[in-house]
């Protein structure tokens, strides 16, 4: 019997494709690669991810404590603001820990005297086509960018967090981000350990240049004599997964709008903060719809697509990726029903792990 719509189903088979080219980075470069938490935290999927990189990293006490007990490897805690009711809690959790600012580095250090401790530096460049995730943009609060409070911290930290790039598929311009940090913390980076790039880097995409961005980070490391991380996210599971949904209703108001059993705010909320659309493939034919999600916001749109068949009340639309920045924003907006969570097996058979219901919704109230 067919899954009932809405649920993201996650392709084990597009995954390994990523996580392919995470090894070939691995291997070539030298760089440890860590998952980000922040953007895909579906931990059913963590046993075929987890092989294939050194550990993860957090955004928060939840986070971090998730990649503990559920990723495994190395388990890196961040928080743009660590409050004394966490601070002992993550570092019980942490075998790295890396502070925002120097005065939390100041209040926690002790706590954390027993392990490898960084600080984020923010280097007042970036490279984002959004000043929404921009960590360079003008009064930034993401890391320390004084270079005299940078040299005030360096008896204490052994490696920094530079963490600049947003949806970077250009090679040429993350080499060209480096040699900016070279040019101007070149003398602090000869007296680190470690140092980690962040995420943002889109090299799972199709025709990234792949040993060129393992060649610039192995010589980068060798020159340095430390050890580079990278907390790929988005990338590893890009293109892995869909949203699918069933038409519940068509209405005509000068265009032909397909109203689905979803919500853009609810599901897909990113694309409403981006002012994006979603895909839909092949996205060609004589029938052209708007598909709109079944909320009262009035912007409730995936966007306008062509299809080589009408649709109809019970035709099934599958949203294309669907997998970062999607499930760990998923909420309950207007009550409509939370997505479940499938995996289509590498045999092709689809296996549920996940369905919310009303408990769910009623529990996340209280």
């Amino acid at each position: 019997m067919p899954l009932a719509t809405p649920f993201y189903l996650i392709d084990e088979a597009k995954l390994d494709a990523n996580l392919q080219k995470v090894d070939r980075l691995r291997a070539l470069s030298g760089a440890k690669c860590v998952m980000a938490l922040k953007a895909f935290a579906t931990w059913s999927t963590f046993e075929q991810i987890a092989p294939h990189m050194d550990g993860s990293t957090s955004s928060s006490l939840n986070e971090v404590r998730l990649g503990r007990e559920k990723f495994g490897g190395e388990t890196h805690a961040y928080s743009v603001a660590w409050s004394d009711g966490e601070i002992d809690e993550a570092i019980s959790y942490a075998d790295k820990i890396i502070f925002n600012s120097l005065r939390q580095l100041e209040r926690f250090h002790a706590k954390a005297a027993h392990l490898p401790i960084g600080m984020r530096v923010n280097p007042g460049i970036s490279h984002s086509h959004f000043d929404l995730a921009d960590p360079a943009r003008p009064f930034s609060r993401l890391g320390e960018w004084d270079l005299k409070r940078i040299d005030s911290a360096m008896d204490r930290v052994s490696g920094f967090m530079i963490h600049c790039n947003c949806e970077n598929d250009s090679f040429p311009a993350f080499s060209a981000l480096l040699d900016q940090f070279e040019a101007k913390l070149g003398s602090y980076l000869e007296r680190l350990n470690w140092i980690s790039f962040g995420g943002g880097l889109h090299f799972t995409g199709d025709g990234y240049p792949i040993d060129l961005l393992a060649a610039r980070l192995k010589s980068f490391a060798e020159r340095y004599q430390l050890q580079v991380y990278l907390e790929p996210g988005d990338a590893v599971v890009t293109d892995t997964t869909t949203l699918e949904v069933t038409v519940l209703d068509v209405v005509e108001n000068e265009k032909s709008i397909a109203i689905v059993d979803s919500a853009v705010e609810a599901h897909m909320l990113d694309l409403l903060v981006y002012r994006e659309t979603a895909t839909v493939a092949p996205n060609a034919g004589p029938h052209r719809y708007v598909v709109a999600g079944k909320s009262c916001l009035a912007g409730d749109v995936f966007g306008e697509f062509d299809f080589p068949e009408r649709l109809d009340v019970g035709s099934r639309v599958s949203l294309l990726n669907a997998g970062g920045y999607t499930m760990v924003k998923k909420n309950w907006f207007n009550g409509v029903a939370m997505p479940s969570i499938a995996i289509r097996r590498r045999n092709g058979q689809v296996e549920l792990m996940r369905q919310f219901d009303y408990a769910d919704y009623v529990a996340s109230l209280g």
